[in-house]
């Protein structure tokens, strides 16, 4: 995928902090506080590097004054803003993120527009050089989520609430801005909305011509366009509002922003089907005339959804203004989200060669979020990166930043991976069976160019076979080599390889793994694990190429209580453990830029050869099963490594790193006993453990001594889900 770069007018790189405080009956989820961004000021030094132009910033109502101005504390505020200045970073202000302001209002209060606009004037009168504003955002978003759909408060769930919430918002905004400008005249408003397309089957084309009249109706709104010709009017009229009421809301709303932000999300495409018995009924429901089944578009639609390209352009035809996209963001694997990213960027350059006045594409978001997956409703930590990862101890900058701060400062972007159409584009995205939505609009399947691959060596082991299988899933371009294709072993083996494949990295599953045979074979167990990883390491520093490799908890001794972690000292107590001990000092010192990951017990759904799947098959039988009640270790559920190692190879990481499953419980790292391991396996199966004998390592007539302890833990990121979730995982794959 070539990137393209208007000289002329290039594209601004902005960015933006998911900073929602939304209120959920008598809580609020407070984003800023989750993502640590609160209390961590040095963040905007990390994103100034990014050689962004504009920041989407919180300047929240509902933190700065929940009990009013009268005791408002402008301090976290004011030290933000004065840094961001320093910085030359211009922040685009907001005042309400998916809120409903603080307690003594709504999104319902027919006061809540005069009392943000005291907010936003108090603002205003506080940092009179701000000039760009977001006073609220996605106003149609929020009122369907707090006035529809019942998921924020005041947790409406009928029409009316719905439209009271929206005219509430957007006389909001136009109140607020003329606050804002009498304070500063050149105060520009930068009005953010998630926009999608609905597309349907012929029988609901009605419903869908309603909803994309719907979706833009709080653009309609601020631009003065609602009044009794408006498509939506009679709607808006029948949800409960007087003529007289929705002429006055439509003429206090009165503020066309100075740049229309679009928010745009794969999710935000739907598809609607009467063929209710094609889906899962949980996406069954209806609009009191039909019922239908409410998916993701791009999930059925044969030839795929509209896409960033024509939404845009839709949004210029319709209204004229300028543009920029303010969020796109995509919960997935690495590759996927830079593919993601990057294709929407090359959309809004096409449309500016085109003549579109498109300002900016907005990386969003840059610490990630927490808890979208439940919309908001509960606070379960469930954590999706973004261009930053905060699973580190500080933010780590993932790939995405990379890509973001080559496209701001105007380079090339040239990673194998982009070549790759994302899965939206690919053909296994389709879930249901395939309809044709074709109209003018819809966005067509991209055919893979031929890019150069990821090397997989280790084609007949476990993890070999998991990568490859992965990285078909990932659309990553792979070869999965056996020994006869390439011999690690032997350089000149090796070199062929790399000259006719061209590699843009390696991952080396292939080792010597039989821990007790290595004791009688220590010279083959060394060649396999040592000389082969230096002399793939050699390789891929001579070629530029990145390496993932793999090490083991046995290069330690177990004379600890506590989680190791990538600096603690290692003493292995076995051959094997030597061996994996030499291979990382040999393989940092040929190439200090590779990444050699320790993980432990392995268990996966994909071979019968495990330690989980051996003991759930002996113990179903009534077989007598033995395991160690005294080995603690950490159990590593092969899925999660593989997708857990390819981000970080992707995101340029290297040196060591610790990847394990961390346990569930309050010790988070405490790692299990094997026989522990058997049991909890069992007791999700529904398993009777009658026949498991639990006995000390001792018993077990291991030749090679092995740690009593090598629970692995990490200084540098947990990013491993958790075991309990890894267990259910292994049964649903398996199944």
């Amino acid at each position: 995928m070539t990137s393209l770069f208007n000289a002329k007018h290039p594209l601004e790189m902005w960015a933006g902090i998911e900073c929602t405080v939304n209120r959920v009956g008598d809580e609020y989820f407070d984003q800023l506080e989750r993502n640590g961004h609160a209390k961590r000021l040095d963040d905007l030094e990390l994103f100034a590097e990014l050689g962004i132009k504009k920041i989407r910033y919180p300047v929240l109502w509902e933190k700065i004054a929940p009990h009013g101005l009268e005791t408002a504390d402008w301090s976290w505020a004011d030290e933000r803003l004065e840094k961001l200045h320093k910085l030359g970073i211009t922040p685009i202000v907001g005042l309400v993120h998916h809120g409903s302001g603080p307690r003594n209002t709504s999104l319902v209060d027919p006061e809540f527009p005069q009392k943000l606009a005291v907010f936003a004037r108090a603002v205003a009168e506080r940092y009179p050089w701000v000039t760009y504003y977001t006073p609220v955002n996605e106003p149609l978003t929020t009122a369907r989520f707090s006035g529809m759909y019942g998921h924020w408060y005041p947790h409406g769930r009928d029409p009316l609430t719905f439209v009271r919430a929206l005219l509430g918002e957007c006389q909001a905004i136009a109140l607020a801005m003329k606050a804002i400008r009498e304070v500063n005249p050149d105060a520009k408003l930068v009005q953010t909305e998630d926009l999608g397309k609905t597309h349907t089957t012929p029988k609901l084309a009605y419903q869908a011509e309603f909803e994309n009249e719907r979706r833009w109706l709080s653009f309609d709104l601020l631009c003065g366009r609602i009044n009794q010709t408006h498509f939506i009017w009679e709607y808006l009229c029948n949800c409960g509002i007087s003529e007289a009421e929705l002429e006055a809301s439509a003429k206090n709303s009165y503020c066309p922003p100075n740049i229309i932000g679009i928010n745009h999300y794969l999710t935000s495409e739907r598809f609607l089907d009467e063929n209710l018995k094609i889906y899962p009924t949980w996406t069954h429901g209806g609009n009191g005339k039909d019922k239908y089944a409410d998916v993701e578009a791009v999930r059925v639609c044969a030839e795929g959804t509209a896409g960033a390209y024509i939404l845009l352009k839709e949004t210029w035809e319709r209204y004229k203004l300028p543009i920029a996209v303010t969020e796109i963001h995509l919960h997935c694997t690495r590759e996927e989200q830079l593919r993601w990213f990057y294709e929407v960027w090359n959309a809004a350059n096409k449309l500016q060669d085109e003549g579109v006045d498109i300002r900016a594409v907005t990386a969003w978001s840059l610490l990630g979020s927490y808890d979208w997956n439940s919309l908001l409703t509960r606070s379960v930590g469930y954590y999706e990166a973004g261009v930053f990862d905060l699973r580190s101890p500080n933010p780590r900058p993932t790939a995405i930043a990379k890509l973001v701060a080559d496209l701001a400062y105007g380079r090339q972007p040239n990673h194998p991976l982009f070549e790759t159409p994302g899965w939206w584009r690919r053909p296994e995205r389709l879930e249901y069976p395939a309809v044709s939505c074709f109209h003018e609009g819809c966005g067509t399947e991209v055919v893979p160019a031929a890019s150069r691959p990821l090397l997989i060596i280790g084609a007949k082991g476990t993890l070999g076979k998991a990568f490859a299988r992965l990285c078909e899933l990932r659309g990553i371009t792979y070869r999965l080599l056996t020994r006869q294709e390439m011999d690690i072993t032997d350089a000149a083996s090796v070199n062929a390889v790399f000259a006719e494949l061209k590699p843009w990295g390696v991952v080396n599953a292939a080792g010597y793994v039989r821990v007790d045979d290595a004791e009688r074979e220590p010279h083959v167990c060394l060649k396999i694990n040592t000389e082969g990883a230096e002399i793939l390491a050699t390789a891929c520093a001579q070629n530029n190429t990145a390496l993932l490799t793999f090490s083991s908890d046995l290069v330690f001794n177990g004379a600890v209580t506590n989680p190791y972690v990538e600096t603690d000292t290692v003493a292995p107590l076995n051959v094997y453990g030597c061996s994996k001990v030499l291979a990382e000092k040999l393989v940092l010192q040929a190439n200090p830029a590779s990444l050699v990951i320790r993980t432990s017990a392995f268990f996966g759904p994909w071979d019968e050869y495990n330690f989980v799947t051996i003991a759930l098959r002996e113990l179903s039988a009534g077989n007598t099963f033995v395991a160690a009640e005294d080995a603690v270790v950490s159990p590593t559920y092969v899925p999660d490594l593989v997708h857990a190692s390819l981000d970080l190879l992707i995101d340029g990481e290297s040196g060591l790193w610790h990847l394990a499953n961390k346990s569930a419980s309050a010790q988070l790292t405490e790692g299990i006993a094997w026989a522990d391991l058997a049991k909890l396996a069992a007791k999700q199966a529904g398993v009777s453990i009658s026949s498991l004998v639990a006995l000390p390592a001792q018993e077990l007539g291991w030749i090679a001594p092995r740690p009593s302890y090598s629970v692995l833990g990490s200084s540098r990121g947990e990013i491993m889900p958790c075991l309990d979730s890894a267990m259910s995982r292994y049964f649903n794959e398996r199944s």
